[in-house]
């Protein structure tokens, strides 16, 4: 008999209990999502001015919808 086993001194096993849990995160990508929308390319964005502003004024547009989407989403929680 060993003095780790005479005092119960043995390794524990840490069981994961989320191990069946299966986690999917999604890439997001939105200057991707807003060159797709208006068919433009990267290279019509750097090079031209007007496609810049119009990139950036559909990324604005983006982020306003995607931040009232979350403020809606956060609210619905809470009032459960």
């Amino acid at each position: 008999m060993s003095l780790s086993s005479l005092f119960n001194f043995r390794p524990h096993r840490v069981v994961d209990l989320d191990a069946t849990r299966t986690e999917h995160v999604m890439i997001q990508r939105p200057l991707q999502r807003v060159l797709a929308f208006t068919r433009r390319s990267i290279d019509d964005l750097v090079n031209d001015p007007i496609v810049k502003r119009e990139v950036l004024g559909y990324y604005k547009l983006y982020r306003q919808v995607q931040r009232a989407r979350d403020v809606a989403d956060l609210e619905r929680k809470w009032n459960i």
